[in-house]
């Protein structure tokens, strides 16, 4: 009894698995090691059904948090100018937002893709948010 469940179980998780659009496999587990631009875009552009979904979603806004925070805590007047001048109501959602933009404007370019994904953030939200010199 107990192989067939096991046969029947793995006949119909085949056929679920060849029935979800490829579409839902986008986040590989590689793009967790955030070692290029583009892991980063799919993690923070990967949709709600896609199983890994929340890991993807919290690893997107804790990298541009951490990011953000990093560069608030590194940069003043004294020692190293500001990259990104955001306004002081801007949220972790309004940069997700401004880096998905920009990496979908961007993702034909082989050499931005391919940097770390902390230089492409900044780019995408100094292109976003500039600072007046």
């Amino acid at each position: 009894m107990k192989k067939r469940h096991f046969l029947t179980g793995t006949i119909l998780g085949l056929l679920l698995t060849a029935a979800t659009p490829l579409s839902t496999f986008a986040v590989e587990q590689t793009d967790f090691d955030l070692e290029t631009t583009k892991d980063l875009y799919d993690l923070c552009v990967v949709k709600a059904d896609n199983p890994n979904y929340l890991p993807a979603h919290w690893a997107c806004k804790a990298f541009i948090k951490g990011a953000v925070q990093y560069h608030d805590g590194v940069s003043d007047k004294d020692h190293l100018a500001r990259l990104i001048c955001y306004p002081e109501a801007t949220t972790i959602d309004d940069g997700q937002a401004a880096f998905a933009t920009w990496a979908a404007a961007n993702q034909n370019n082989a050499e931005y893709m391919k940097e770390l994904p902390v230089i492409g953030l900044v780019r995408a939200l100094s292109a976003k948010y500039p600072c007046s010199k």
